[in-house]
């Protein structure tokens, strides 16, 4: 059945999953009953602390943690700063030096930047063609020194599955944290073993924006690297917003349910897109491992057209799709992705399967592409040509 609150052909759930109904019924109980300040003891506060210590017990369920490693944020971008800049402050003492995969989001690139620019030591991990990590060379990027690594559970713009457990078990041996940004998985598939630290983004799975999850395992080494606050276990500052927090642990519930069945359902659609795509469109290349990978993800390439004016015609379709650089505002910038993957970094196109999304509308899509392409190119050349008779 088609999701009723996705207007036209939504394919772009890997940027923002269409709110879930458990996020809407859970949110407009919480704002009539979860509005009093949670810290407080008189009785409206105390339920709210009760809404918002439940919420955090049904997160820590999914995650396979205890509801005190568990902590809300106000987007899964600020998780993932907490979570690497506070893993760095805690270990200063071990060393300055920090790992990272090529592929991970921008928000942890950004953290790393930060790190370098204070005098901190980064290594980047290299990936192969279909975008993941190898085992052995991350963990021949561990060092005496090494503070800590980072590794996505799936990268976010090809969808392909990072090898988290065998990088969690050469950490652990290495006596080094491993923070996980599993902002693109949670809901979708189990959560890896072996993370030090974990962030998730609650719109992410249908939850609302504003809210994230940062989980630090206990024991681990952590310490905010902002000034103190009293608020969630003094990692995240500022007042909480419980209502949110209710609705976000009532849609990643729900939608981790949901993802039984739909899982392998769009997981069948996008093989047949991975299939057709090539077979019916000249010179595109299909990115991202085929098997290992998230369900609902597929990025493929074109030659020959650009990758704004690709989305463009989509849009006007009616098929909402992304194109570019999925974790950056600027579209005509290159993917940095697909870039360390060493494929086409043009003319790319990211068709993420939002729950419910139909059979027939896939079916559109296939049909509709390889004429839209062969247009776009037809332009394409006609305005090159052109472009050479003017010329003196």
């Amino acid at each position: 059945m088609a999701n009723s609150s996705a207007p036209g052909s939504y394919f772009d759930a890997a940027s923002t999953e269409p709110p879930h109904p458990a996020a809407r019924t859970a949110l407009l109980e919480a704002l009539d009953a979860g509005w009093a300040d949670p810290a407080r003891l008189y009785g409206t506060a105390r339920s709210t602390r009760m809404l918002l210590d439940r919420a955090r017990a049904r997160v820590a369920g999914v995650l396979g943690a205890r509801p005190d490693e568990v902590s809300f944020t106000t987007s899964g971008t600020q998780a993932v700063h907490l979570a690497v800049l506070g893993g760095l402050q805690a270990r200063r003492r071990a060393g300055n030096h920090l790992v990272v995969g090529a592929v991970e989001h921008s928000s942890v690139l950004h953290a790393a930047e930060l790190h370098e620019a204070g005098g901190g030591d980064v290594t980047t991990v290299a990936v192969d063609r279909a975008g993941r990590v190898d085992p052995a060379e991350f963990a021949a990027a561990l060092r005496p020194g090494t503070a800590l690594a980072c590794l996505q559970s799936a990268n976010h713009e090809v969808g392909t599955l990072q090898p988290v457990a065998e990088v969690a078990e050469a950490c652990r041996a290495a006596g080094v944290p491993l923070f996980v940004d599993a902002a693109q998985s949670l809901g979708r598939v189990d959560v890896p073993a072996g993370w030090s630290l974990l962030a998730g983004s609650a719109h992410k799975w249908g939850g609302p924006a504003g809210i994230g999850v940062l989980a630090v395992r206990k024991g681990v080494r952590w310490r905010s690297p902002l000034p103190a606050d009293e608020r969630e276990n003094r990692r995240v500052p500022g007042f909480e917003n419980v209502p949110a927090a209710v609705a976000a642990a009532a849609a990643l519930e729900a939608f981790r349910a949901d993802m039984t069945a739909e899982a392998p359902r769009l997981s069948a659609l996008i093989d047949r897109i991975r299939a057709e795509v090539p077979r019916t469109v000249p010179d595109v290349e299909v990115v991202g491992d085929p098997v290992r990978r998230l369900p609902h993800l597929v990025t493929f390439s074109c030659l020959y057209v650009e990758g704004e004016a690709l989305l463009t015609e989509l849009d006007r379709l009616g098929f909402a799709v992304s194109s570019g650089s999925s974790c950056t505002a600027d579209t005509l910038r290159p993917s940095h992705v697909l870039e360390a993957m060493g494929v086409i970094t043009h003319g790319n196109v990211r068709v993420s399967l939002p729950r419910g999304a139909s059979a027939a509308e896939v079916d559109r899509f296939l049909d509709e592409l390889p004429g839209t392409v062969a247009r776009l190119r037809r332009t394409t050349m006609n305005t090159t040509q052109t472009g050479r008779r003017s010329r003196p």
